[in-house]
């Protein structure tokens, strides 16, 4: 197949890296969060088990979007934005594509290997429920969203478990709800774009036929409100001042505050199918996320 008009011309390697989409691999801050909010500084050694389970994610979680435009190709070509993606416009073939994702399993378990055998297994975990969510279970309403959600949570369980640090309760807790609420908003973003694109837009998705406006944002105000609230209470547990030694951390609230209205902004003015593209391109979301970092690390540590 021919690329279609306006398709990239680049070079071949930059098609090969567009296709593991580097941008998206913000996601895998995740796999961090057990390490920010743990006292481990003396630790090097458990820190380098983190950035390895992190690099583990990055590789895979590439080797899935592969195989994801793998699966969605002819869908893509219908597109008016993924019909240039290196699968659906030609430049790069399946071949080309199918051992671009091997190499990237790979190479991604043997860096979980590396960290942990624990590490290895969920990122093996996160490979096979992939597999699954792509074969046909994104089809399936609000299990579609869970699953999406699992996947991040293996990412904090890869940084928390997995390398050897006991995970807080409250924390998976805001994790899960923060998750969903990203899932919700996705499907919203979706829904927009489909609404937008008329028939063209339902075929990419046949799931979105299934939910509707009203019912994503009240998905999407739920979860949020559960974000809010636990990552408050998360702020003023007990275990947690006396973790940190700390009592302030319920003034890095208002960042989150800021950062999931936003969110919900954005999605309903600009739509946000892509939350990594969002995150990196928002000045708002940037200078908040900065912002929450700063404050939380000057607090904490």
């Amino acid at each position: 197949m021919s690329p279609s008009p306006g398709a990239s011309t680049a070079s071949f390697p930059l098609q090969l890296l567009r296709l593991l989409r580097p941008h998206q691999w913000v996601k895998n801050g995740f796999v961090f969060i057990g390490l920010l909010f743990s006292d481990v500084s003396d630790d090097w050694g458990l820190r380098g088990n983190v950035l390895y389970a992190a690099a583990g994610f990055c590789l895979l979680s590439s080797c899935v979007y592969v195989l994801n435009d793998m699966f969605d190709r002819k869908a893509d070509q219908a597109h008016p934005l993924k019909r240039h993606r290196p699968l659906a416009n030609g430049t790069v073939g399946m071949g080309a594509a199918f051992a671009l994702a091997c190499v990237c399993a790979i190479a991604g378990l043997a860096l979980g290997a590396a960290a942990a055998t624990r590490v290895a297994a969920i990122l093996l975990a996160y490979l096979l429920l992939n597999l699954a969510y792509s074969a046909g279970l994104k089809h399936v309403a609000i299990l579609d969203v869970f699953i999406i959600a699992a996947g991040f949570m293996l990412r904090i369980f890869a940084g928390t478990w997995g390398v050897g640090i006991a995970p807080s309760q409250w924390l998976l807790l805001c994790g899960l709800l923060l998750t969903i609420f990203l899932g919700f908003a996705k499907r919203r973003a979706e829904l927009m774009v489909s609404a937008n694109d008329g028939a063209i837009g339902a075929s990419q998705r046949p799931v979105l036929d299934d939910y509707s406006p009203a019912l994503l944002d009240t998905m999407m105000a739920i979860s949020a409100a559960g974000v809010i609230v636990s990552y408050s209470l998360y702020t003023v547990s007990p275990d947690t001042v006396e973790l940190h030694h700390t009592d302030n951390l319920i003034y890095t609230l208002p960042f989150v505050l800021y950062g999931m209205f936003r969110y919900i902004f954005l999605v309903h003015r600009r739509g946000g199918e892509d939350p990594a593209s969002t995150l990196l391109t928002d000045a708002h979301m940037i200078v908040t996320g900065a912002a929450w970092l700063g404050v939380t690390l000057w607090l904490i540590w």
